[in-house]
Formats: structure tokens, C-alpha cells, sequence
């Protein structure tokens, strides 16, 4: 019989506030990671920060905002009303304490909880705030969310507004780092929603004047557009709309108080209600509303009074009220639309015909697939039952998405061994693992016909559950977890391709890497230390001084799961893959995926004397 624990008074425990952000950050910041997911909690830290200087500049206060990550320091500078001097430290120490709970102050602002800068104080080893007003200024500095010096200037030079530094805390963020893709993708995102103001990063300037026309532009290229971008703006409403040639699945950039919500919420629902029902409508048509949707590129943004969020990080709307006097955000949001955007196809016959087509094309593909779909998920069905491909993890996520799926990974392997070191090392909880039979096929230039008729993709497809819409995204982090031969690199390079050709949206926004694996184990009979290149391989050799024994890993099956817990839990490395916004997608796979030509061949040749060249100083040392 097992022994009761003691349960007294001294098992009970208060905790201060910044304690119980250190203990528990992903209550705060969502998940911790070290930068190469646009999510982790570097960025949400930034962005913390930089939500109070874009609320000054909504409530028509400073017009600029400068911003400067060097390393690992971070500087956002605002020239807005600046912090009350006497409330400089508690605003960034005191929970539950801020100008946003007055809505005469902050109107529709995106922090409401009184808790981002506490956090990013808390979580930082250093934090400055510094704020001007008056002509006088003040300033407080922690370590840790503890108190360190604050200074008080009567008389002061500088222009008002509120500057504040951090440096996020090592022992909280692991070997993180900016990553400057992530920062310029989350700032371009701000001057789209704020038109007028200018941000300034690390001396390069951003600012829009079409608002989410621009971010379309961003997102698509020209010639990949069905028609030329619809842009509708009104009071507490802006939404722009196209559709693509190539893509198939559906993709949204959604909005709201200047807030990105990744993740949707009770808007992004009524949007994509009113745009289905405004179409069938507009033509008279009972279109199902797959096809109305199918391929559609498209953003949404709003402003609500007192927004009701998920999850402090914000990434999911709640509110199902505007604020105020106004109405639902399901009968505001239909309303505009059914308005707006009749008002415009009405007004522009030749994007109306357009959109038109676009839709009997889709109607046309779905019922030619409709017999090999029912077929392919059938089968998707039965290879889950004997969980012959996919390992999954314990919690489910789906509809319900909260905080957790932000760790949720599936790392799709190759090979028994490899698989299986994998599963026996995963966290069960939020990782999951895929395993291939062989290579994938090439699906460059192929119909998406061949995802239902491929065992591989079909399956594949049916794990992620992105069939619909990568809203239904089974898994926030996609992981390629290949060997670094010749053949893993073939796979990767086939995987990318499949990726690329039916859900490009995966890779836009951030969920799919690659998995780094160590090449060289280095130790000796006091340290291991594992090597992801010759030159830490040299620098682990001088470490470990007289002669260590060295280990060259040629493939994940050789590497047990004792060992490859240490890759795949805290110490994870991954290599984000990411899109050129001016490459288009179709000449990217022409060029590695289509017909060999001399630039290809150019580009192999030069590419593999680099790696031979690596190859040989390997075996030299």
C-alpha cells in the first residue's frame, strides 16, 4: 500500500507576481522555443512591448516607432503621450495595473489585462523603461522583475514618449535568437493595420498606405491572381479579397485591434459566413461553399470595444459583441459584406465573371474527386486504425485549439529505425511522428488528384487534416526529419515540392522546418557533447582536451533514443523553411523540380563542389 503524502499548511504557497510568470511563462507568452518559429515567445515579448507604442499611436499620439535588435537586446522607442511619471514602475511591476482598463484613454486597444510588459519585465535579465513628458522624465530598471534603479530628471530635452530595453532571460529562453524574417513579417503586419505610421527597424523603414491591399501584395504574387485585389474599408472594417491560380486550399490573414489571431475566433467564423452567402446571393447560385472558398486569399481585420481574447497571447477572438451600442461581430461583419461586396461585383462585372468561373472550376474538380476522395479517406481511415503510419500524440486539438497547440509537432521520418527512435524518445503529449515508406513521389506539376490516389500524401494529408483549409491544422509545427545524406536531402527536397504545390500556405506561415540532427558525437569519460558542424566538432575537440572519441553519425537510425531525446525535447534545432516573397512559387519548382537545364545543372555543380569540399576536410581531420 502506498504511502498518503502530507498535505498541511506548509504545502500551501503565494506566490508574487513576478515568480509566478517565471514558473509559469506559457500562461503568459504561450511557448518559450528559441526563435525559429515566428510564435515563440522572443517575438510575443516584442510584441508586448510594441502593442503599447501602437495603442499611442491609435489614439492619434506619435507617429513613428523605432525599434533596434541587436543580438540579443531589443530597444522599442515610441513619441507618443509617454507612461504618467509617477507610475513608470508599477505600470511594468504591478499586475492588474495599467491605462488601458480606463476606455477613455485606450478606446480600442489590443493589450486589456494589464499584464505584457509585466511579463516581458519578469522574463528578462535586463528591462529598462524610460518615459518623457512635460519636459521631465523617469526611468526604472529590473533584473528578473526585481527592482534595480530608477532615476527621476526635472528637466529634460527629450521628446516625449516612452523608450524601453530588454534582454530576454537564458535561463528562461534557451539558445534563442532573432530572427529578423519574423520581426520584419510581424512589423509589416502593424503598418498595414495602422496606415500612417511609420516603423522603423534596425534603420530600415515600413509603412503602407493601402493597408490590406499591401499585405495581399505581400502574400501574392501578381501573376498568380485570379483578378486584381478587392479592397473594401468602413468604420471598424477593412477586408481585401482575391483568389489564386495555383493554390488549392484556403488562406486567412485575420485581425483584430491590430492584433494578428492566428488562430481565427468568432470573426474570422462570421467572414467566412457572409462571404459564402454573399456570392451565392450576388449570382443566385446554392454554390456549396467549399467551392466559394477554394483557393480564396483573402484578409479581414476589425476594431472592437474591450476585446474578449482565448489566451493572453491573443491569438483567437472571443468576443461574439462589437462593444457598446453596436451590434454582434457575426451581424456587423455580415452586414458590411453583404453590403460592400454587392455593391462591388455589381459595380465591376468583368471580376464578378471571374470569380464566377473560379467557382465552377472548383465545383467541376471537386465532383471529378468526390469518388477518389471517399476512396482515400476510407483508406486514411483503416491505416489509423492499425496505426500503420502515424504515431499520434496524446492531447487532440482540432476545434478546440488552445495554448497547447502551439507545441503540438508531427516530425515526418523515414525508415523503421529512424521512426522508431523517434517514438521511443518523444514527448507523447504534443509529439507525433509519420513514417514514410520510401521516397515520396515527385508531385511537381501534378493535379491534386494525385494527394487522394498516392498511399504517401493521401495519409499524410489525412494526419495534418489540412484536406478543407489549414485552419483545421492538425499540428502547429511540421517537421522534415531526414537524414543529412544524399538520399534525406532528396526526400526533404520531394517533401518541400508536395508542400509547395498543394498547400504553400504552410510554409507562408510559418509551420513547416527542417530537424537538425548532431553529425559528430565528441566525448570523453566526463562530457558528451553532441556536434551539428565540423566547426563545433573542432571547438568540442579543444574542450575536451587530451584526445576525445569521436563519433560521425551517418543516419538517425544509428542514433539511439536515449541519445535522441536530447534533439528532439528542450534542445531542439530547427531550420524554418521559408518563402522569397519575390520568388514565384511555379519557377521555384520549374527550376529544382522540372526539366534539367544548364542553370540547373550550373547551380548543382557549384553547390556540390561546396559539400565535397566539406566532405573531404571532414575525413582529413
Amino acid at each position: 500500500m502506498s504511502q498518503e503524502t502530507a498535505y498541511t499548511e506548509d504545502n500551501i504557497r503565494s506566490l508574487d507576481w513576478k515568480e509566478h510568470i517565471r514558473m509559469r511563462p506559457g500562461m503568459y507568452i504561450g511557448k518559450l522555443g528559441d526563435g525559429s518559429s515566428p510564435d515563440d515567445g522572443i517575438y510575443i515579448l516584442l510584441k508586448e512591448v510594441l502593442d503599447n507604442s501602437i495603442d499611442e499611436y491609435v489614439m492619434g499620439a506619435g507617429k513613428t516607432i523605432e525599434i533596434s535588435i541587436q543580438g540579443n537586446k531589443v530597444i522599442v522607442r515610441d513619441y507618443g503621450r509617454g507612461i504618467p511619471l509617477g507610475k513608470v514602475v508599477d505600470v511594468v511591476s504591478k499586475m492588474n495595473t495599467g491605462g488601458k482598463y480606463d476606455s477613455k484613454a485606450f478606446k480600442k486597444s489590443v493589450g486589456l489585462n494589464g499584464v505584457g510588459t509585466k511579463a516581458v519585465n519578469a522574463l528578462s535579465n535586463f528591462f529598462r523603461v524610460e518615459s518623457t513628458r512635460d519636459n521631465k522624465s523617469a526611468s526604472a530598471e529590473f533584473s528578473q522583475g526585481n527592482l534595480t534603479n530608477q532615476e527621476l530628471l526635472d528637466d529634460t530635452s527629450r521628446r516625449k514618449g516612452t523608450k524601453v530595453s530588454f534582454i530576454p532571460d537564458e535561463a528562461i529562453f534557451k539558445n534563442y535568437k532573432y530572427r529578423n524574417e519574423y520581426v520584419e513579417k510581424m512589423l509589416k503586419n502593424y503598418v498595414y493595420l495602422n496606415t500612417g505610421l511609420t516603423i522603423v527597424f534596425n534603420g530600415e523603414k515600413y509603412y503602407s498606405e493601402n493597408g490590406l491591399k499591401d499585405l495581399l501584395e505581400e502574400n501574392i504574387i501578381e501573376s498568380d491572381m485570379a483578378y486584381p485585389i478587392i479592397h473594401l474599408k468602413g468604420e471598424d472594417i477593412e477586408i481585401a479579397l482575391t483568389h489564386s491560380k495555383t493554390q488549392y486550399s484556403e488562406e486567412y490573414h485575420s485581425f483584430v485591434n491590430g492584433q494578428n489571431t492566428t488562430q481565427g475566433g468568432t470573426h474570422l467564423a462570421a467572414y467566412r459566413e457572409a462571404l459564402v452567402r454573399t456570392i451565392r446571393e450576388f449570382y443566385g447560385k446554392n454554390y456549396d461553399p467549399s467551392d466559394v472558398r477554394k483557393s480564396v486569399v483573402t484578409a479581414v481585420a476589425i476594431k472592437v470595444m474591450e476585446p474578449v481574447f482565448e489566451s493572453q497571447t491573443k491569438t483567437k477572438l472571443g468576443s461574439t459583441d462589437m462593444g457598446g451600442d453596436l451590434p454582434t461581430v457575426r451581424t456587423f461583419i455580415n452586414d458590411f459584406v453583404k453590403t460592400q461586396l454587392d455593391n462591388f461585383l455589381h459595380k465591376n462585372p468583368e471580376t464578378a465573371d471571374k470569380i464566377q468561373r473560379k467557382i465552377l472550376q472548383a465545383e467541376r474538380e471537386r465532383k471529378e474527386l468526390s469518388g477518389i476522395r471517399k476512396l482515400a479517406k476510407d483508406r486514411a481511415k483503416k491505416a489509423n486504425l492499425h496505426n500503420k503510419k502515424l504515431r499520434d500524440c496524446r492531447v487532440h486539438f482540432g476545434d478546440t485549439k488552445n495554448d497547447r497547440y502551439l507545441e503540438s509537432t508531427l516530425f515526418i521520418t523515414e525508415g523503421d529505425s529512424a521512426s522508431g527512435s523517434i517514438t521511443k524518445s518523444r514527448d507523447v503529449n504534443t509529439q507525433a511522428v509519420f513514417s514514410l515508406r520510401g521516397k515520396p513521389l515527385n508531385s511537381y506539376g501534378m493535379s491534386k488528384k494525385i494527394v487522394y490516389e498516392n498511399e504517401e500524401f493521401n495519409l499524410l494529408q489525412a494526419a495534418l487534416n489540412i484536406e478543407e483549409s489549414i485552419e483545421d491544422l492538425r499540428y502547429n509545427n511540421i517537421v522534415i526529419a531526414t537524414d543529412a545524406d544524399v538520399d534525406g536531402m532528396h526526400i526533404r527536397l520531394l517533401l518541400i515540392t508536395f508542400f509547395l504545390q498543394f498547400f504553400p500556405e504552410l510554409i507562408k506561415e510559418g509551420h513547416l522546418y527542417i530537424l537538425q540532427t548532431p553529425l559528430f558525437r565528441v566525448r570523453n569519460k566526463k562530457e558528451t557533447i553532441y556536434c551539428y558542424s565540423e566547426q563545433e566538432r573542432r571547438d568540442a575537440i579543444e574542450k575536451l582536451k587530451p584526445k576525445p572519441e569521436i563519433t560521425r553519425f551517418k543516419g538517425l537510425g544509428e542514433i539511439s533514443p536515449d541519445e535522441f531525446v536530447n534533439f528532439i525535447g528542450e534542445s531542439i534545432r530547427l531550420d524554418p523553411v521559408m518563402l522569397d516573397k519575390d520568388m514565384s512559387i511555379d519557377a521555384l519548382l520549374e527550376f529544382y523540380m522540372g526539366k534539367n537545364t544548364p542553370d540547373r545543372q550550373e547551380f548543382i555543380i557549384d553547390n556540390l563542389k561546396v559539400e565535397l569540399d566539406i566532405v573531404e576536410e571532414v575525413h582529413e581531420n
